[in-house]
């Protein structure tokens, strides 16, 4: 069996091992796979994996020998399910491996925001306490979490992770959901989507990116938002209009924005939030700490292993 990886590098830069894999066929490991080389180097392959690497209709319908399309992610819009599906190919995810990281995201961006970590640390270093005339000093507003409303959007498993930090931090959590109100706890009430936006002292975006969801975050919801507001995305960056969003920061109609996706990635030098006020990007690494990526890891490989077996899981072309 030939197994091809066409975009390792993500995954894998160096400090996990591939060995297990490389015992389950023949392996080829790239870095990375430019669309123009995606039939050379997955040529002859019965499985590939792929991260962010597109698989058309068109590459599938050249690659005759091809079973199986392992997608090296949670969602898998980077296939085309049905010409897959055509062709009898199995395709599966990688479901929940980033669920505890991407909450610590959640409340990265929130403590950086509130607290301005990083922007009082960097003027210790230029010397500004060792000159100040008090024994403490802070020149952004430091905000206290206790009490504060944080509004989830989709409450899935890192929906429902986030909402235990922020009950850790004795918040009000607030949910907009398809759940009914008896399936959630006591301690999470449910929510219409303006009232949220209106309400909530914190915005946290963990809904799945659809034709509902697409630009949900927009000049008429952010109007919504108390000027004292922060909104965050680790879900995808599609969910934000980005104008709109660069647009209420820079007028001051919400206070803050934490997020680690954008609608193009790597994003174009003309996207607005980069040079939006008080707009703290990271670059989509929320996934990313060594152990989600080896969770990713041992998934796939069962996922493989399965599929191996003749009793695939996690198969989203059924």
């Amino acid at each position: 069996m030939k197994i091809v990886i066409l975009d390792g590098y993500g995954l894998n830069p160096g400090d996990l091992l591939w060995d297990e894999l490389k015992t389950l066929g023949e392996c080829i490991i790239y870095d990375r796979t430019p669309s123009d080389k995606i039939l050379k180097h997955a040529k002859d392959a019965d499985v590939i994996m792929t991260n962010k690497t597109v698989i058309t209709s068109q590459i599938i319908s050249q690659l005759p020998q091809l079973k199986y399309i392992g997608v090296l992610a949670t969602g898998y819009n980077v296939v085309d399910i049905s010409a897959a599906k055509e062709k009898g190919i199995i395709v599966t995810n990688i479901p929940s491996y980033s669920t505890p990281s991407v909450a610590q995201m959640v409340f990265g961006h929130i403590l950086n925001i509130t607290q301005q970590v990083q922007h009082h640390s960097e003027e210790v270093r230029k010397g500004r306490w060792s000159q100040s005339h008090d024994f403490c000093f802070w020149d952004t507003p430091l905000i206290e979490l206790q009490g504060k409303k944080i509004g989830l959007i989709g409450l899935g498993h890192t929906g429902y992770a986030t909402a235990r930090i922020a009950l850790g931090f004795c918040m009000q959590v607030f949910t907009y959901t398809s759940k009914s109100t008896l399936q959630l706890p006591p301690e999470i009430k449910k929510m219409e989507l303006d009232e949220l936006f209106s309400e909530c002292d914190i915005i946290s975006l963990h809904c799945p990116l659809n034709e509902e969801t697409e630009n949900l975050v927009n000049a008429r919801r952010l109007s919504l938002m108390k000027s004292n507001a922060i909104l965050i995305n680790t879900g995808r960056g599609q969910l934000i209009n980005e104008q709109d969003l660069a647009d209420a920061l820079n007028s001051k109609k919400i206070f803050a924005a934490g997020v680690d996706v954008l609608s193009s990635e790597p994003p174009l030098p003309t996207n607005p939030l980069l040079t939006a006020k008080n707009c703290y990007i990271t670059p989509h690494i929320a996934w990313a700490t060594k152990a989600a990526r080896q969770r990713l890891m041992d998934i796939m490989l069962d996922n493989l292993k399965a599929f191996i077996a003749g009793k695939p899981i996690n198969n989203v072309a059924k």
